[in-house]
């Protein structure tokens, strides 16, 4: 339990800081930056609290805010995220599999784990963008803003995920 604690601690570490100091750096065309830290938020097993999640993924936005200049925009997303990720994980798991199941590759299989990863950071960027923006006046910027970050950070989690199974 202690290593699990310990490695939760790392990778949120090493993902705050891969956000702060490289990716919010990283502005393709405009419109798509890659929002990585939501695949902490992504990553709990089936069994976590509730309560858990949702102060993890707190901490994790409220680390990003601070070191980002977006005043509660990434922890108030975080944290929704982290209030819905148990019921989305539910609708792709059986209910006879094992509690202490963690969404993966190898877990979930490419195509369920896809669509979990889709719908997961669609949820956190279509949040995170209309709080940023605040309008919508320019809707068709904010429109791109989601789509360009969303299929930039399914990529990178993928990438992420397929180097992590070999």
């Amino acid at each position: 339990m202690k290593i699990e604690v310990i490695r939760q601690v790392f990778t949120f570490v090493i993902l705050c800081m891969v956000q702060v100091l490289v990716l919010n750096h990283v502005n393709l065309f405009g419109c798509a930056t890659p929002l990585l830290y939501v695949y902490f938020i992504m990553s709990f097993r089936r069994d976590y609290p509730k309560w858990g999640v949702m102060l993890w993924s707190f901490c994790l936005g409220l680390c990003v805010d601070v070191f980002s200049n977006t005043p509660g925009v990434a922890a108030s997303s975080a944290t929704f995220l982290g209030f819905v990720q148990p019921y989305i994980f539910s609708l792709f798991v059986q209910r006879d599999s094992p509690d202490d199941m963690r969404p993966g590759i190898r877990s979930l299989g490419m195509a369920k784990y896809l669509y979990f990863t889709l719908i997961c950071v669609l949820v956190f960027n279509i949040l995170f963008f209309t709080l940023e923006s605040f309008s919508f006046f320019n809707w068709q910027q904010w429109l791109m803003n989601i789509g360009g970050s969303t299929v930039l950070t399914v990529l990178l989690i993928l990438v992420i995920e397929n180097v992590r199974k070999g």
